[in-house]
Order: C-alpha cells, then sequence, then structure tokens
C-alpha cells in the first residue's frame, strides 16, 4: 500500500490523530516495535482500526509520526537556542542537557533509543529513519555548539565528530536505565546530581585551560 504524500488529517479537518500517536508512543515503548499491533494502538486511542488506516498506512509510517511529533520541535527549540544565546558555553552546554532531560528524559520519550537499539537489526529501515531524522540532527547540533564555543575561545580544539558523540552517549544510557528491566538503574531522585556530575566533568575536559 502507497502512503499519502502528505498526512491525511492535514485534509480533513475533523480528523483527531493526537490520541493516536499518544497511545503508539506508550505502547512502541512498553513492548517494543514488532511486540506493537496497530489493533492495540487502536483500541487504547478509543477508536477502530480502520479510523487509524485513515491517517497511517502502516505500523512503519505511524513510528515515524510519532518520532516526527515528538521529536523534531525538540531539535528546533534546541537550534533556536543555540542561535540566540548570548551566555557562555558552559551556560549554553548545562542549558541544553537540562532540556534536553526535561523534554526527553522526563517523559514517555526516553524509551525510544532502548527501542531502537533493540529492535535496528530486525528493522533497518526504521534504524535508518530515526538516524537521519534523530540521530544526525543532534550531533549536527551539537557540533554548532562547540564550534560556538572554539569561536569564543572558551573551548579547546576538538575532533568534533568523535566528541559530540562521547558527549551524547551518556544522556543516551542515562534514559535507557530507566526502562524497565534495564540492567543498571539510575535512582529518579539521584537524577538531578548524576546530570550535574556529568555536566561538571564535561565542561572540564572541553572549555580552554587559563
Amino acid at each position: 500500500m502507497s502512503c499519502p504524500l502528505k498526512p491525511r488529517w492535514e485534509r480533513r479537518k475533523d480528523a483527531r490523530p493526537q490520541e493516536l500517536l499518544a497511545a503508539a508512543l506508550d505502547l512502541f515503548v512498553e513492548r517494543g516495535f514488532a511486540a506493537t499491533r496497530l489493533d492495540d494502538v487502536a483500541k487504547a486511542a478509543g477508536v477502530s482500526k480502520g479510523t487509524l488506516y485513515l491517517y497511517f498506512c502502516s505500523k512503519e509510517e505511524l513510528f515515524k509520526a510519532v518520532v516526527r511529533e515528538n521529536l523534531v520541535h525538540v531539535l528546533d527549540e534546541a537550534a533556536d537556542l543555540i542561535e540566540q544565546f548570548t551566555g557562555t558555553t558552559e551556560d549554553l552546554f548545562r542549558t541544553l542537557m537540562l532540556r534536553w532531560w526535561q523534554h526527553m528524559g522526563e517523559s514517555k520519550l526516553s524509551g525510544l533509543p532502548k527501542l531502537m537499539i533493540a529492535e535496528a537489526g530486525n528493522f533497518p529501515e526504521l534504524a535508518s529513519f530515526y538516524q537521519d531524522e534523530v540521530i544526525s540532527p543532534t550531533e549536527t547540533l551539537f557540533q554548532r555548539m562547540l564550534m560556538r564555543g572554539m569561536q569564543r575561545n572558551e573551548v579547546r580544539e576538538l575532533d568534533l565528530e568523535m566528541d559530540v558523540r562521547l558527549l551524547i552517549a551518556p544522556m543516551i544510557m542515562m534514559m535507557i536505565w530507566q526502562q524497565p528491566c534495564s540492567v543498571c538503574k539510575v535512582d529518579r531522585g539521584e537524577i538531578r546530581k548524576y546530570l550535574d556530575h556529568y555536566i561538571n566533568n564535561a565542561m572540564q575536559g572541553l572549555l580552554v585551560r587559563n
């Protein structure tokens, strides 16, 4: 089945896909992509499966819509912050990390990294989509932040590709640790302390030493 070029709710004023996207996010995070059935998404959203197909022609397209609906605006906000921020790179980095955790770590979105790691081998097209839509833009944002710091002589010369991945990895791991059945755990009461330690240690390695 070929999918429409535009989401169908853009052409149906009475359509309300948000319930479907919220239900899908909950079930994808709870069960994984493979184990989530469209019947269950429709039931959780309080609609028929036929109604779901008015908006999404496949489970893959539903997953993509969930990612775009929940993550694109977060990345756009981060890009705007970097563009408009007037403070130091240390303050910018701290603000970005705390907002990341607020938007993603403290929400259902924190389950997406674990889902992608678990499902990527069986669904390479979705893994490629996630790389293009989430991972690569995130890495680009971090590179912009670090380049800004180098231009201001606040951050030492870096291997941007390598160092950006090193900066992102602890945040991803902390989101994975929060998930049910995770081998490692970070107590929710300790998360802010963990974030502060991570930010402080990262800045010690990045900042120009006077």
